[in-house]
């Protein structure tokens, strides 16, 4: 006669189901693999096609075969799809939290407009025509901006409304003035056409060589304000009063982003919304703990960019089309249903 045994022996008995943070974890995990395997479909695909074989010798073998050019030419172009994304993601995913607005992105506070408007400068008046010069004058324009928008916002005092408020309205004064030179300069708009819409086709190892300390710099800084972030995202009264320095975390936080968006953009152009749809989504499912948000941004957002590469390859065959032009594509209606989701849950 089989007994059953009582409740409080099964329930010691019974599996613990897994912890939140480790559920947190192994998604980390896949999604590293899922961005190892886009970055091996970046490199394999492309006008021609490479079969496992040819990516293999072009990566670990020999070079001279032109199937090994073709592997060389687009691991640079992956590698700095890999490093922008992640620094887009990361921008957007700090400026979110700075402005507590989960429909911020890097433009909001003027940052890629600052970049570009640099870019034109150059073109226009200084007569710089190439990448490595375009590289620096769109990361001093983008931190110029950064810094002018702190310092129109307040300051230490600064507020999210006056950041996005300062942000805004500097984006507005500087496309009014990007508009008025490239209509007024033919030669101007020609140069700027491709690379105002983003694009990785330009990569090359001097470029990812320029960018590369900013981008690391960062990460590094924006990494380590997830704590802080995470309690200047409760409110500023609850943020003192959990011992937050509002001032130095909102500096901190402004640096970090303007110094990945501006090196992202100074190498590859502006890119729209892919600082507002991964760090939206992978709130989604981690919780607004930004310790988990700012990690799974990092690894996510190449993932959206090198796709939205390949994509646009493929669709265009022989020739591409420009990455920002399909990230834009696809981030146009995707903010479109963020913002009515959102609102429908505030009725």
């Amino acid at each position: 006669m089989l007994v059953d045994s009582p409740p409080e022996q099964r329930a010691e008995t019974a599996p613990a189901p897994p912890s939140r943070k480790a559920v947190r974890a192994l998604g980390l995990l896949l999604s590293v693999a899922v961005l190892v395997l886009v970055a091996l479909a970046s490199i394999a695909i492309g006008a021609k096609a490479l079969s496992p074989d040819q990516v293999w010798h072009g990566l670990f073998h020999g070079r001279g075969t032109y199937g090994d050019v073709v592997v060389d030419e687009r691991l640079s172009r992956t590698v700095l799809g890999l490093l922008a994304g992640a620094a887009l993601g990361l921008s957007g995913a700090v400026l979110q939290a700075l402005t507590r607005n989960p429909l911020a992105d890097p433009g909001l506070l003027g940052i890629n407009a600052g970049a570009s408007a640099a870019v034109v400068t150059a073109i226009t008046y200084l007569g710089v025509t190439s990448l490595t010069g375009y590289v620096w004058f769109a990361f001093l324009g983008a931190a110029a901006v950064g810094a002018l928008v702190w310092f129109l916002g307040g300051s230490r005092g600064a507020t999210p409304v006056r950041l996005a408020l300062a942000g805004t309205a500097i984006s507005a004064a500087l496309y009014g003035y990007l508009q008025a030179v490239m209509i007024m300069d033919d030669a101007a708009l020609g140069k700027m056409r491709f690379w105002t819409v983003g694009s990785l086709a330009s990569a090359t190892n001097s470029t990812i060589l320029q960018v590369l300390p900013f981008l690391a710099a960062g990460m590094l800084l924006a990494l380590g304000l997830a704590r802080p972030l995470n309690a200047v995202a409760m409110g500023d009264d609850t943020a003192r009063a959990l011992g937050a320095h509002l001032g130095r975390t909102r500096a901190l936080a402004m640096l970090a982003a303007t110094v990945l968006c501006g090196a992202a953009t100074a190498a590859c152009g502006p890119i729209v919304f892919v600082g507002l749809m991964v760090p939206h989504v992978v709130r989604s499912f981690t919780g607004p703990d930004l310790r988990w948000i700012l990690p799974y941004a990092t690894v996510l957002s190449p993932v959206l960019l090198l796709g939205a590469d390949v994509l646009g390859r493929v669709v265009a065959r022989p020739s591409e089309l420009q990455v920002g032009i399909v990230t834009a594509l696809i981030g146009g209606p995707v903010f479109i249903f963020l913002v009515r989701r959102r609102r429908t849950a505030q009725l």
